[in-house]
């Protein structure tokens, strides 16, 4: 197991929920290929959609990589969780949760490998059960730590899906 350590006065936990999602994740992941694959043995493709679902594949694996890599251990996160600051520089200017969605992008390009039209379904079942996990619990703990500027940090960046902040998407329409 995952150890929390704690620093006096430090107010949210260093891992928070994120392995469990993760692990949930990855469960609901292996269940569905094991089923729909191995066991139902429905939905499998054929050349030449193999190899595009197997090229999209690792290029989802290699892009979920890098991003959990940027939001883990290129960010200072861990600095920011010590000294409760809201952390919005660099890929957290993209996303609100880069190492969540990093591992969701892995597990979707994984679940590609395996080349079965069913298995598209999962990574929005992924979504959800992130989705609903994170609003659920560290959504609320943030925006009881920070108030008003998670309020506002909500409003321009995504939660899950690495894009441009609301604000300069307004900017580059004008």
């Amino acid at each position: 197991m995952l150890k929390n350590y704690m620093k006096e006065g430090q107010k949210l936990p260093l891992f928070g929920v994120g392995p469990y999602i993760i692990y949930g994740i990855a469960v609901v992941n292996i269940v569905g290929i094991v089923l729909l694959c191995y066991v139902l043995k429905i939905g499998i493709l054929d050349e030449p959609l193999t190899l595009i679902f197997r090229i999209t594949g690792i290029l989802l694996i290699v892009l979920g990589i890098a991003i959990w890599y940027i939001g883990a251990l290129r960010s200072d996160m861990d600095d920011s969780i010590t000294e409760n600051k809201l952390q919005t520089k660099g890929i957290y200017s993209l996303v609100r949760n880069p190492m969540y969605s990093g591992w969701w992008i892995s597990l979707s390009g994984i679940t590609l490998m395996w080349h079965n039209v069913w298995l598209l379904i999962f990574p929005i079942i992924d979504w959800l059960i992130m989705t609903i996990a994170l609003i659920n619990t560290e959504e609320k703990w943030l925006l009881d730590l920070y108030g008003d500027e998670y309020a506002e940090y909500k409003k321009t960046v995504n939660r899950c899906i690495p894009w441009f902040p609301k604000h300069a998407e307004k900017r580059r329409k004008r």
